[in-house]
């Protein structure tokens, strides 16, 4: 987004409106000394950013934080150290992360790219002018617990499902996917569920999340009381009509609360997310406990409590589906830059090839 659509008020808010409290300032302490000014990062790009200080937006390099780690990288929503004396600025560190949005890259290198960082809340933003794809949110919902924060499901351009009944099944749908979660239904056109998914946002970081087309960016001007994501959307369209934009921003929000907008996301790769991943199919988690043995599969084993609950109809076939396909995902992510995990993975398939052979060998009365 382009500076000159920031809201001009915003460059007047203290640094308590950006999130600013006791202990980021304790955390501070050390930088102040050396006469370093605190601010919040609202745009990364081309190894320098945009902070937003008590004193307005100062542009700053980022040499003195640009690690080899891609996880370690200055990003959107960080807390930063700047000397501004001088020129150019320069970031001279970040506070340490309260929380952080993490995806595995789409590079064959399984690394983390971070998207956001103390976040708050992070919103999933659904569009209901396409079918719904299951599969995906639960994608968003681990990555989004295992940030750390608190994950809200938006079902956008609610105005296209003029069916309350039809409106009622989708939301439970998502409802059922999204355990724990908040499901919201939001028109921006006729304003329906914009007050109460402002007052969640007035307090707090949230992260706007979603593929293309998901409306995020009408979502963001809804918000904003602005069309100021509109402006940036129309200048980053080329001839073909996709939307170009590779830079996440932090908007302070009139009505209180900071957003980070971010741009679509093709992938939502998984990146050391099986806590999340188990946040997301709690009620899987929960059967499992009660199958007969600790180290269950749930593939075939007597006692199987994920299984009876499969036959009984409690537990959709889809919903176990996606569960086993996320943990592999997740596995194979982090198999790769885990020797110790690799070699527990072989030993497994080793235990589990011997035990087949051994169980075959039974069947044909011990001839091999």
């Amino acid at each position: 987004m382009s500076f000159n659509a920031f809201p001009q008020a915003s460059l007047a808010h203290t640094l308590t409106s950006l999130g600013w409290d006791d202990a980021w300032a304790a955390e501070f302490t050390p930088y102040a000394a050396q006469g370093l000014v605190p601010g919040r990062v609202v745009r990364v790009d081309r190894g320098q950013c945009d902070v937003l200080t008590a004193d307005g937006i100062v542009r700053a390099d980022t040499a003195f934080v640009t690690p080899h780690d891609p996880l370690r990288v200055i990003c959107t929503g960080d807390w930063a150290a700047v000397e501004t004396a001088g020129n150019p600025r320069y970031v001279k560190a970040y506070l340490p992360r309260r929380t952080a949005f993490v995806r595995s890259t789409s590079s064959q290198r399984s690394e983390g790219q971070i998207l956001a960082a103390n976040v708050d809340h992070a919103i999933i933003a659904v569009s209901l002018a396409v079918e719904l794809d299951l599969g995906r949110i639960e994608r968003f919902l681990a990555l989004a617990w295992e940030s750390g924060a608190q994950p809200l499901v938006v079902l956008t351009k609610a105005d296209l499902v003029p069916d309350p009944a039809t409106l009622g099944h989708l939301v439970q749908d998502v409802e059922t996917t999204a355990p724990g979660v908040q499901v919201l239904t939001v028109s921006s056109h006729t304003g329906e569920g914009t007050d109460v998914l402002g007052a969640i946002v007035g307090s707090g970081t949230s992260v706007l999340l979603g593929v293309s087309g998901a409306g995020k960016s009408t979502l963001a001007n809804a918000l904003l009381g602005t069309d100021a994501m509109e402006v940036q959307a129309t200048r980053d369209v080329d001839g073909k009509g996709r939307h170009t934009t590779t830079t996440r921003n932090l908007l302070v929000l009139p009505g209180g609360g900071v957003l980070i907008d971010t741009p679509g996301l093709r992938g939502v790769g998984l990146f050391d997310a099986e806590a999340g991943v188990g946040q997301v199919f709690s009620e899987i988690e929960d059967y499992a406990a009660e199958c007969r043995f600790h180290d269950c599969a749930h593939e075939a084993e007597p006692g199987c409590a994920v299984l009876a609950a499969l036959e009984s109809g409690d537990l959709p076939e889809r919903r176990l589906e996606s569960y086993r396909k996320l943990l592999r995902e997740n596995q194979r992510i982090v198999a790769k830059t885990d020797a110790r995990l690799r070699s527990e993975i072989r030993r497994d398939w080793r235990l589990k090839s011997a035990e087949g052979r051994a169980n075959y060998s039974a069947k044909r009365g011990g001839r091999v």
